[in-house]
């Protein structure tokens, strides 16, 4: 564990309680490992803007894999960008029409956007998307790139939306991130392309890689790092891939382990 150059963390459901707040006790943990050149990615399916927001504090000391990896950023600076043909986009949109209670949103590099302005809805939009607009039909959207196709499942994610769209999954990246949510992307955009860039770009090996994630849009992040924690709270197919287990995101599981990982550093350095 002394050898950790790089640790990369899922946000909702892992390094954030189910409030979808940040511990206090993060940011010490936070600066000790920057104090050691230990490299922090947040890695989420939220929107870049939002990621800035939530770690505020941080902004310019982390780097933000968000929307699963397919905008990667650090310092204002674009490391990697993948993003998705307009056409594949308006034919999941058709496709989503279909599906009662779901709401679709299509994630752009400059905001994301909605057709729905339905309360419960947006509530739990802007959770995740800091820029959002209201269209009257997304089919209609063209000046942006798209880096995401995301679905608000209010009836389940798993069991209503995913079942519609599971075929894709030969071509495209189809995720079940979480209980309401179901985010498809190019075949090339998840966590885990994004640490392969990351770990290219530093030098970092798979030994000296440290992640942790509790859901399915976490999968291949998981099986880019040797210390790859699966949170209690996460989903049984995903602690059955990682490594290691964590503490719930509500017993601060992650920080736990950090504050472990710069013990350890310390301790053997002295």
């Amino acid at each position: 564990m002394s050898d950790i150059k790089l640790v990369a963390t899922d946000m909702d459901g892992t390094l954030l309680n189910s409030k979808h707040e940040l511990s206090d006790s993060f940011l010490p943990v936070f600066r000790k490992l920057k104090d050691k050149g230990i490299i922090f990615v947040a890695a989420s399916g939220r929107q870049y803007y939002n990621l800035l927001k939530t770690l505020d504090e941080v902004k310019d000391e982390v780097i933000f894999a968000a929307e699963n990896g397919s905008y990667v950023v650090y310092q204002n600076e674009e490391i990697h960008v993948q993003d998705m043909d307009h056409q594949i986009v308006k034919d999941l949109i058709i496709k989503s029409r279909n599906i009662g209670g779901a709401y679709a949103v299509i994630c752009g590099k400059k905001k994301a956007y909605v057709e729905s302005n339905e309360p419960e809805f947006i509530d739990h939009l802007k959770l995740y998307f800091e820029r959002y607009e209201v269209v009257e039909d997304l089919l209609k959207v063209e000046d942006d790139q798209f880096l995401k196709f995301t679905l608000c499942d209010l009836a389940g994610s798993e069991g209503n939306s995913y079942p519609h769209y599971k075929y894709l999954q030969d071509t495209l990246q189809v995720k079940v991130s979480g209980p309401i949510w179901l985010d498809i992307s190019h075949k090339q955009a998840n966590k885990g392309k994004a640490m392969e860039v990351l770990q290219a770009k530093f030098g970092v090996t798979f030994e000296e890689t440290m992640v942790f994630g509790d859901y399915f849009n976490d999968l291949e992040m998981l099986q880019k790092g040797y210390y790859s924690y699966a949170m209690a709270n996460a989903h049984p197919d995903i602690k059955n891939v990682a490594r290691f287990i964590a503490k719930s995101n509500d017993e601060n599981g992650v920080v736990e382990v950090l504050s472990t990982l710069v013990d350890h550093t310390i301790t053997t350095e002295e």
